[in-house]
């Protein structure tokens, strides 16, 4: 499996990215060269290694819920760039 041009100009415009031509034919050498690293990769016998999942045992910390006074409401909302009332008014990112 390779990547081509056709693939870079699709993932491209899911994530509303604009790349030239150059850009294009450096992606695709530079993805079909990770590709090239994940088929030499499965070339390793795998068959009797153990499985993990994380090689280092981390423990979480857990603590007990503290209440503490937070912020006056007037206070936070003075802090946002556009509000209304007490909303904070954020760009539209969904069309």
């Amino acid at each position: 499996m390779s990547v081509s041009k056709k693939d870079v100009e699709y993932v491209a415009e899911l994530a509303r990215l604009n790349f030239s031509e150059e850009e294009k034919q450096t992606l695709i050498g530079d993805l079909n060269s990770v590709l090239g690293y994940i088929d030499k990769l499965n070339e390793l016998d795998t068959e009797n290694v153990e499985i993990v999942v994380n090689p280092y045992y981390i423990e979480n910390k857990f603590r007990e819920d503290e209440i503490e006074p937070s912020l006056e409401l007037k206070y936070v909302i003075k802090n946002a760039p556009a509000s209304l009332e007490e909303y904070y008014m954020v760009p539209k990112v969904i069309e």
